[in-house]
């Protein structure tokens, strides 16, 4: 019992039975009463209908005194008929050696009485009426003898019988059914038993359907797909971290031992503003790559309303850039998301922009559909089909770029994608008649 108890299907089962058994008792006993009822009323009937007839033969005459009483329905063998003043005036054969078969007296002209009367031996459901309307019209009795189902406890007993069957029935069809349940819910658990912190590539089977089980093993695997680019992203950021700031790393590393070596050649402002310039560097990428991490993990998880047209003349304000933006803002262009994190966004598109124009650069915000859209485009080089989803990856500079891109991390288009991916958008290269397009889509948000 106390392993039921801990169970789900066994609560479910025993609550299952419980409740059955608090709506079946009462509905049971409601029958048993009712059965009762009704065949004592059929007993009562018959019986009811013998005295009328053996009333009428009384009143008019057919029955001569001394005579037995005549049995008009063979259910009904006991019959007497009692004077006013308890005289036994007749009898049907069945009934001679009898008592009187009740003590009842009906009032002249009133209706029959129904009772019931318990003799020596048996118990009988009796009738009596008077035979006329006078005062001292004789009294007729018929009674008969109950069916085993009134005189003993047979129905109780089926009734009980059934009632256990069926409560019976209704735990083992909960148990079976809340197993068959429950039984994707065990599975999702050993497979989960089987995933470890190091290796949470592994998912759980998701049943057919879409119930609430179905959900379930849906949500657990989201979790795990999460939790997989959580651990990737930390990976990355290890990887990344180890290889490209070891390389400030080492030339900063590399002047401070050449000074140290030779104190009085070196130049000490030179020196010092090749050493910053190395720090600024490595501080850039420990920044972007924090950065990276945190987009990730969904550290920055507090958002708001946020009007790209406001965002874009937000950022433009605070910017000195070498070529004038052309800007052509739609109003009412809202969206949900980390502020902070979309104007990085709309940053890292802009200095990307800066650094490939030659002379134009143009940021557009437009509605289209459900959907809000950024679009940056400057006329410097195209890029190429092939290296259009390439550029989003970290640390990737395209060839031509190189010795423009002196200076940055080469996480701006990285971190502009992992940004996207966060707010249920995506960001994209697109054809243009001239230079490169970047275009964000995002899930728009109806203007309050």
């Amino acid at each position: 019992m106390r392993l039921w108890v801990r169970s789900l299907r066994g609560r479910v089962t025993i609550i299952a039975t419980v409740v059955a058994a608090l709506v079946l008792t009462p509905v049971v006993i409601a029958g048993v009463l009712v059965s009762r009822h009704m065949l004592a009323e059929s007993m009562w009937d018959t019986t009811g209908e013998t005295v009328a007839r053996i009333s009428t033969r009384v009143r008019t005459g057919e029955w001569q005194p001394g005579s037995p009483l005549p049995v008009v329905d063979s259910d009904v063998d006991l019959i007497q008929l009692m004077s006013d003043d308890g005289k036994l005036l007749g009898t049907s054969d069945a009934a001679r050696r009898l008592p009187r078969l009740s003590d009842v007296e009906p009032r002249p002209g009133g209706k029959p009485v129904d009772v019931t009367n318990c003799l020596p031996g048996m118990c009988l459901y009796v009738t009596a009426t008077r035979a006329g309307t006078a005062d001292e019209a004789p009294i007729v009795y018929a009674g008969r003898r109950p069916p085993p189902l009134l005189s003993t406890r047979m129905m109780e007993t089926t009734a009980v019988a059934q009632l256990v069957a069926i409560l019976g029935l209704t735990a083992w069809a909960t148990w079976a059914v809340t197993g068959s349940a429950l039984r994707p819910v065990a599975r999702m658990r050993r497979e989960l038993d089987e995933i470890t912190a190091r290796d949470v590539r592994k998912r759980v089977t998701q049943p057919p359907g879409d119930d609430e089980v179905a959900q379930l093993a849906r949500a657990v695997n989201g979790t795990l797909a999460r939790l997989e680019r959580a651990g990737a992203q930390q990976r990355q950021f290890a990887a990344d971290a180890s290889h490209e700031v070891r390389t400030p790393i080492a030339g900063l590393r590399a002047q401070l031992e050449s000074a140290q070596l030779y104190p009085d050649e070196t130049d000490v402002r030179t020196l010092v503003k090749s050493a910053l310039r190395d720090t600024d560097r490595l501080e850039a990428i420990i920044t972007d790559l924090l950065l990276l991490a945190r987009i990730g993990a969904d550290v920055d998880a507090a958002r708001e309303r946020v009007d790209l047209a406001g965002l874009v003349r937000q950022e433009l304000s605070t910017r000195k850039d070498r070529i004038p933006v052309r800007t052509e803002l739609a109003g009412d262009v809202t969206v949900n998301g980390v502020q902070f994190q979309l104007a990085r966004l709309l940053a890292n598109l802009l200095d990307n922009a800066q650094r490939h124009a030659e002379s134009r650069v143009t940021i557009e915000v437009f509605r289209q559909g459900g959907q809000a859209v950024l679009a940056v485009e400057n006329d410097g080089a195209r890029i190429a089909v092939g290296d259009r989803e390439r550029i989003f990856e970290r640390f990737t500079r395209l060839d031509a770029a190189r010795s423009r891109d002196a200076g940055g991390t080469g996480l701006g288009l990285a971190i502009a994608n992992d940004v996207a991916q966060a707010h249920g958008g995506r960001i994209q290269v697109e054809d243009s008649l001239r230079g490169a397009r970047f275009v964000l889509r995002l899930p728009a948000v109806a203007p309050e």
